[in-house]
């Protein structure tokens, strides 16, 4: 599934996952960026990229002035205005597991569309 990973420092370090393009259907490139802090805000940021088009959603944990200190901004834009109030595991990895799951049910859906 993933075809690369690396500590990026740009914006402030973080993980950049690029994932294997042959885990999805037809021309996708897609990846991961996540910011781990030591107060256990998060950022996870998931895209796809297409030809014309970009595909975004983030799992976020942070103090803001739009949504819940844990806040989901839904795809395809994942859009400030659009963020909606969510409720995340404490365990980081089970943050991690649930983005996981939502991802691949994201893939096998681009399958069955295919």
């Amino acid at each position: 599934m993933i075809k690369s990973a690396e500590l990026v420092d740009e914006e402030g370090l973080h993980l950049r996952v690029d994932l294997s393009r042959e885990y999805y259907p037809d021309e996708v490139s897609a990846r991961f960026e996540v910011r781990w802090y030591r107060n256990d805000d998060f950022t996870v940021h998931y895209q796809e990229d297409r030809r014309d088009t970009a595909w975004n959603c983030r799992w976020d944990r942070h103090p803001n002035a739009h949504n819940t200190r844990d806040h989901f901004h839904p795809p395809p834009t994942a859009g400030r205005n659009d963020a909606e109030d969510a409720q995340w595991p404490s365990d980081h990895r089970d943050v991690i597991r649930l983005v996981l799951d939502r991802v691949e049910n994201r893939i096998e859906t681009l399958w069955e569309r295919r």
